[in-house]
Order: C-alpha cells, then sequence, then structure tokens
C-alpha cells in the first residue's frame, strides 16, 4: 500500500500549522511544530512570495496530510463529491469525515489517524458486526464501528481510551460508548460539525482549473 515516507514533522512545519499527525507526541513538548514553527531547510525562515495558485495548492496538500491521502485517491474522492448534489467541497470534507480511519480517530479510539489506519490493516475494528481492513471505507447513517471482541483485551485500546477524554472531544454526529469500545453514526457530519482548519473553496478553485 503506498503511504507518505516523509517525516510528519516536517509536513507540519512546511505547510505551517499543526496538523496532529503524530498522535500524543503533538499533545506534548516533544513537538517539533511548536519548537519550531516556520518551514524546514536552510531557507525555511525566508519570506517566501504568495500567489493565488501557491494557497489553493498548500491547501490541497495541507487536507492531503491531515487525511493521510496520496494525490490519486484525494482526486478520486474529489471527482466523486463534484458528482453529488450540494456544494462540492462540503461534500468533499463530508466523504473525508465519514471515512472509517478518521472515525476511528475522531472516536478516541486511537491516538492518530495513522495509527487508526494500521489498527484497521490489522483487522481490529468491525463495522456493524463485519470485521474489516479497510481505511478508506465510506460510513453511514446508523453504521456502528467497534472494537473486535477478540482484541477488546490489547494493551494498546484501554492505554487510549483512558487518555482519549484529555485530548479528544468526540463530535455531535458520533456517539461512543466506552465501555463497548464502539461507536455509532448518528447522522451524517454538517459543515459546522468538521473542525479541522480547511479552507475547501480554495480546493475546489484548484481543481477547476
Amino acid at each position: 500500500m503506498a503511504k507518505y515516507k516523509e517525516a510528519k514533522c516536517k509536513i507540519c512545519r512546511r505547510e505551517g500549522a499543526k496538523l496532529f499527525l503524530k498522535g500524543e507526541r503533538c499533545h506534548s513538548e516533544k513537538c517539533s511544530f511548536e519548537r519550531k514553527p516556520y518551514g524546514p531547510g536552510n531557507h525555511g525562515k525566508d519570506k517566501k512570495r504568495v500567489t493565488e495558485y501557491k494557497l489553493q495548492l498548500r491547501e490541497k496538500q495541507k487536507t492531503k496530510a491531515v487525511y493521510g491521502m496520496l494525490e490519486k485517491q484525494f482526486g478520486i474522492f474529489y471527482d466523486r463529491a463534484d458528482l453529488k448534489k450540494g456544494a462540492t467541497g462540503t461534500n468533499l470534507l463530508r466523504m473525508l469525515e465519514c471515512r472509517l480511519d478518521n472515525v476511528v480517530y475522531r472516536l478516541g479510539l486511537a491516538t492518530s489517524r495513522a495509527q487508526s489506519r494500521q489498527l484497521i490493516n490489522h483487522r481490529h475494528f468491525a463495522v456493524n458486526g463485519i470485521a474489516t481492513d479497510i481505511p478508506s471505507f465510506i460510513v453511514k447513517e446508523g453504521d456502528v464501528v467497534a472494537v473486535k471482541g477478540t482484541s477488546k483485551n490489547s494493551k494498546i485500546f484501554k492505554e487510549t481510551l483512558e487518555g482519549a477524554g484529555e485530548r479528544v472531544s468526540v463530535p455531535s454526529w458520533l456517539e461512543l460508548n466506552k465501555d463497548e469500545m464502539s461507536g455509532k453514526v448518528v447522522r451524517l457530519p454538517e459543515r459546522e460539525d468538521i473542525t479541522e482548519d480547511v479552507k475547501e473553496n480554495l480546493i475546489v478553485e484548484l481543481y477547476s482549473k
């Protein structure tokens, strides 16, 4: 499976925003972005010319990094969002939020989306009782995402849920059952439910050229 090989902290520094790509480290004093809030490399502190295209491109690159997607997959999601009724940007964000790896992360069952994808790939999760190893699976209203019975005794889930209260605020469109290590999609997310700092209009403008 294709994946990013670049150091995640460099991505945050290049995009000029804290993207929380490394789980617990991002909430600690070890966070590289907190210590070096400027671009990587010898010229990271230099002022660079900002153009309309650069703003659009950086917004797309930032959003790809946040949701852990590569160029081709992100383009496919955009094309699907463009075919749906309603605002393309909102449709895109809703689809990204409804990815299984994001839902697991939003529920606090993983400390980062990267960890969420790894756990899903290792078949630790089930949707409506059916085990799945597809991080890009799109959940629907009423779906129940749960840690499989054989995995509930795993130390990683107990520790993750214990620390979730300090760093995770479960969005209103999801419902967490800590005792069962499960969550339910009570409704699809609206734009105001999506707290990620994404300017989707810039992404639409980029793809519309």
